[in-house]
């Protein structure tokens, strides 16, 4: 496909777009949406090229259909061909811009990301821990926090306050030594059937695990069938989630 032609004659101010980096031979089909519903085309160079499209100026973006239409354009496209994401928001003048100002520069290190990204896909897994379980563990194995429950008992939070607050820290304290140990044992379990790991800061108090993972397409059904088997032995215990295939953004290094 050559680069792409703006719809219009009153677009001819419009921005340019650009989703991620792709292979060169990848084409853009007729169903390909970007943001605003905007049809999704690709600017080529060399042997690599960029998806993109049109955008006015004026257009204010950073929507949460905006976030999600970027989001399911590149995680669609990873199923297909490798593919490097841009982060959110990445907007260039024209199509000729998005050559030779981003392809052609860096060119030969894009392709040999995308030659290291071909038949992989990264995947998200997530797991929080189950309240009532983990607090019991937590009574259990510390004697203080025990003592500070049974303290605490059934009277006033203001006559218990820092009794209250002592507790909360060893609980905090607790959940962090837990989470370390529970995140050593995942990546004991899956880092044998993915290429790459990288572990992520959790985003609640209760995460027990957040752990981005390459996977080679290849070898999906081996890589979920040893989270099937760490989730058997973490029932009622750790809630685990998947996410993907998702496009690579741990694993993609910034150009220099």
């Amino acid at each position: 496909m050559a680069a792409p032609e703006w719809a219009s004659e009153e677009e001819h101010n419009a921005a340019c777009y650009v989703y991620g980096i792709v292979p060169g031979d990848v084409e853009s089909t007729p169903d390909a949406r970007g943001l605003g519903d905007r049809p999704v085309t690709v600017v080529r160079h060399g042997e690599i090229a960029a998806l993109v499209s049109e955008i006015h100026p004026d257009d204010a973006i950073g929507t949460p259909q905006d976030l999600k239409a970027h989001d399911e354009l590149l995680n669609a496209t990873v199923i297909e061909a490798p593919v490097l994401p841009l982060r959110f928001g990445a907007v260039m003048t024209t199509p000729e811009a998005v050559a030779e100002e981003l392809l052609a520069p860096h060119h030969d290190q894009f392709l040999a990301a995308l030659e290291e990204l071909e038949g992989r896909a990264e995947y998200i897994v997530k797991g929080r821990y189950v309240e009532r379980a983990v607090l019991t563990e937590l009574l259990a194995e510390n004697d203080e926090a025990a003592r500070l429950r049974e303290e605490i008992g059934d009277t006033t939070e203001d006559a218990t306050r820092d009794v209250r607050m002592r507790l909360g820290e060893i609980i905090q304290q607790g959940l962090a030594a837990k989470r370390d140990a529970d995140t050593d044992r995942f990546m004991q379990a899956l880092s044998p059937h993915s290429v790459a790991t990288a572990v992520r800061e959790p985003t609640h108090e209760q995460d027990a695990v957040h752990v981005a993972l390459l996977v080679e397409t290849a070898r999906r059904s081996d890589f979920e069938d040893a989270l099937d088997g760490l989730a058997r032995g973490w029932e009622e215990r750790i809630d685990l989630r998947l996410r993907g295939p998702l496009a690579p953004y741990d694993f993609v290094v910034k150009p220099n």
